[in-house]
């Protein structure tokens, strides 16, 4: 009751304070783009941004690797091309087909797209979050390792990675994959902690959080990519046979609308697994942001509009802030679930005929008075 009680009046106090900041602000500054704050939350950039101030912002310039057929190799900070600047022929363009994107003035005046192979902030992220899994994992591995010769049982972080890796294996993989899920398991587990950790950073709001890795689309492709390979290059020859042969009707073969049906399905399933990922987690963040910024798209109706919206703004975003811990665990643990269902089915054995009982020979009518 003590907590609740704070809360009311920490967003009472928002509401009392914001309004009067943001109506100073009214007089000097335009009203914000909210489109491009969204937009640039979600996209890529060259720089991880840390803290903007009144006077000032701060952001981590990362690497620019890029590659010209004109100029050759670049490489430099993106700190060069802050604020449309030009470096080695270089800039980031502000419009067009290539808007947020390195490209080369020609000497016709025409733009040239590069080879890019810079370390954006999504693929910094991913390299982030990539190590931190890794320290999870061997952080547990060695626990085990050192109490092997003991029946201690794991607590803290170790029990709860441990309950987790658990709960997947024994629910998810084994019942849907089979009796080979040992083969798979590895990868299924890798896939379900590398979207839940990826998912988890991306929700805290400072650095090195923040991060939109699970809702972009290239990221998703390649965890769908992997489901695919390990579907198909391990699939049984039943599965095979199911779809270029299947058990239909004769007419249904001679037109081959069943093989052609199973064949699309081999991409459409990958396909929905990219596209489910993707859409749920951006999703998640454009409307945690449109939320916030609520509070600054409503500084010019007046301090008391602005103060009641920036109360309805704070208690939607932390419910769906709430809502988004929810989906982060669940949207790993479906991607994880379908994978080894779709891993399940290609691993399928045709059905073995039942035997049948060999008859009992009669028995003589003297052997049988015998035993009478």
């Amino acid at each position: 009751m003590k907590l609740l009680k704070t809360f009311l009046k920490i967003v009472l106090l928002a509401a009392l304070l914001v309004p009067a900041g943001t109506l100073r602000a009214q007089e000097t500054e335009q009203d914000p783009d909210i489109k491009q704050i969204v937009l640039g939350h979600l996209g890529d950039s060259y720089e991880w941004h840390i803290l903007s101030t009144s006077d000032s912002e701060w952001s981590l310039p990362l690497p620019v690797i890029v590659h010209s057929p004109a100029s050759g190799w670049h490489c430099f900070s993106a700190a060069r091309l802050r604020e449309g600047a030009e470096y080695e022929g270089l800039r980031i363009a502000s419009e067009g087909e290539y808007a947020g994107k390195i490209v080369e003035r020609q000497d016709d005046g025409s733009d040239l797209r590069p080879l890019d192979l810079s370390l954006t902030k999504t693929a910094a992220a991913l390299v982030l979050n990539c190590l931190l899994l890794l320290w999870m994992v061997m952080s547990a591995a060695r626990w085990y390792r050192r109490n092997k010769a003991t029946d201690r049982a794991p607590k803290g972080f170790v029990g709860l990675f441990e309950m987790l890796v658990t709960e997947i294996v024994d629910g998810v993989i084994e019942p849907c994959v089979g009796p080979r899920y040992r083969k798979f398991a590895p990868y299924l587990l890798t896939a379900f902690f590398f979207i839940l950790v990826n998912n988890l950073m991306g929700l805290i709001p400072f650095f090195p959080g923040g991060a939109n890795v699970s809702g972009n689309i290239a990221v998703t492709f390649i965890l769908a990519l992997a489901t695919f390979l390990a579907v198909n290059i391990f699939g049984s020859k039943h599965y095979w046979k199911d779809i270029l042969w299947p058990d239909v009707p004769v007419w249904l073969k001679a037109f081959p609308l069943m093989p052609l049906i199973e064949f699309v399905g081999i991409f459409t399933k990958p396909f929905a697994l990219m596209i489910r990922l993707f859409a749920n987690l951006m999703a998640g963040h454009a409307v945690i942001l449109s939320l916030t910024c609520v509070i600054f798209a409503t500084v010019s109706m007046g301090a008391a509009i602005n103060g009641s919206m920036t109360v309805v703004s704070v208690l939607f975003t932390i419910f769906m802030y709430c809502l988004e811990l929810l989906v982060a665990f669940i949207q790993a643990y479906v991607f994880t679930m379908l994978s080894a269902v779709f891993i399940g089915l290609a691993q399928e054995e045709p059905e073995k005929e039942p035997e049948t009982e060999a008859p009992q020979p009669l028995e003589n009518s003297k052997t049988a008075t015998i035993k009478q």
